[in-house]
């Protein structure tokens, strides 16, 4: 487990470097505003296609060997993006980021292989801390080595670097979950799950709504990170250093709490009570949001949003892997890993539009509309859980 939660923060750090370099780049080779949104969403689009299939795959020959193969793609995908000299060789160094990015639903699918079920919460919590740890380092990383004239050719050949160090550390020291004896033993079921369509193994495998949740959750969590910089830009006069500090701030609160608090959380109160308390801290941040007429009110608005999302994605992994049978594990956390990248493409857009024709104070409600599905689903499956114990 700690070499896997290394390799994904180092792969991580890599991405995260890129982040801060992307809106100033398109107009370097001829972009502009339309372009840098397309630039951030195509990487989405192309996770959302292509990480089912990476699940797949990693169900047939393991996860380690797919796991490999994702961060030598993105190695590569830096350096098309560092020596990108045209518009459309930026679109094509991130719509191969895109496909390539199935490291974190078959990190999530090694994390269910190798721990126990009453330590999943725990150990998805770890994984996820490595997310929030490469979200402070990288875009940190990112602006200093960008310098004051923003150049981007140093941050993609030092992104490419990590993800191959990723991929070394990873070749050399982390170990398969999936052995081959237990893809044997599984080989019949998986020839037979193979068969099925995406849609029809979520409705065989009960999962179709639990999936949907992964939807819902990242477009909650995504829209704030759009609507958040516009906001304070507008009406307090922020720039990228004020919005940095804050955004640093929370990818190192959720490190701390999805490294030392969710397993802890999940034992003492269970998955679905506390993706409840998530869900509902989601809802009640764009409520203060929608409100906000200073700095601080809309800061904590904001830490109350991107935490509550933070506490639900370990939370739905570990329900995923409860309820999902071994031989399908992979494909299912690609799925649902697909799931959040549409979510990730969906929450911006929508609150782009809500934006532009309702202005900020309503576009907030909108995210409270979305956890507000989320909530009814959580408490559908509570009032299901204590309807099968009651049975019993």
């Amino acid at each position: 487990m700690p070499v896997l939660f290394a390799t994904v923060l180092i792969d991580l750090i890599g991405f995260g470097i890129i982040i801060p370099i992307l809106p100033f780049l398109a107009p370097k080779v001829g972009g502009d505003a339309m372009d840098i949104a397309l630039l951030l969403a195509i990487y989405s689009v192309f996770g959302g296609l292509c990480g089912p299939y990476w699940g797949k795959l990693s169900d047939k020959i393991g996860r380690k060997p797919v796991l490999l193969i994702c961060l030598g793609g993105a190695g590569l995908s830096y350096i098309m993006l560092a020596f990108s000299t045209t518009l459309w060789a930026l679109f094509a160094s991130r719509i191969f980021a895109g496909a390539m990015a199935g490291n974190f639903g078959v990190a999530s699918a090694m994390v269910a292989d190798m721990s126990k079920p009453e330590e999943r919460a725990k150990f998805m919590g770890i994984i996820g801390a490595a997310f929030g740890l490469g979200m402070v380092i990288g875009p940190f990383l990112g602006g200093v080595l960008a310098g004051p004239n923003g150049e981007f050719m140093l941050p993609g050949l030092v992104a490419a670097g990590l993800s191959f160090a990723a991929l070394i550390a990873g070749a050399v020291f982390l170990p398969e979950s999936l052995s081959k004896s237990q893809r044997a033993d599984q080989a019949e079921q998986m020839a037979a799950s193979a068969k099925l369509s995406i849609l029809r193994m979520l409705k065989e495998s009960g999962n179709t709504l639990l999936a949907l949740q992964y939807f819902l959750n990242n477009s909650c969590h995504t829209a704030i990170s759009y609507l958040f910089p516009l906001w304070v830009g507008h009406m307090l006069g922020w720039g990228a250093k004020e919005v940095g500090m804050v955004f640093g701030a929370q990818g190192l609160a959720m490190a701390i709490l999805q490294a030392g608090l969710i397993g802890r959380l999940v034992k003492w109160l269970g998955e679905l009570k506390l993706l409840l308390i998530g869900t509902c801290m989601m809802a009640t941040g764009y409520i203060v949001a929608a409100t906000a007429n200073t700095s601080e009110i809309i800061i904590l608005a904001f830490f109350i949003i991107v935490s509550g999302g933070t506490v639900c994605t370990p939370v739905l992994n570990t329900l995923v892997a409860h309820r999902t049978p071994v031989h399908l594990r992979g494909r299912m956390l690609g799925t649902t890993a697909a799931s959040a990248a549409w979510g990730r493409v969906f929450g911006p857009l929508a609150a782009g539009f809500a934006l532009s024709q309702l202005g900020y104070h309503l576009s907030w409600l909108l995210g409270t509309v979305v956890a507000c599905f989320m909530i009814g689903w959580v408490v559908r499956e509570m009032l299901a859980q204590r309807h099968a114990s009651a049975a019993r």
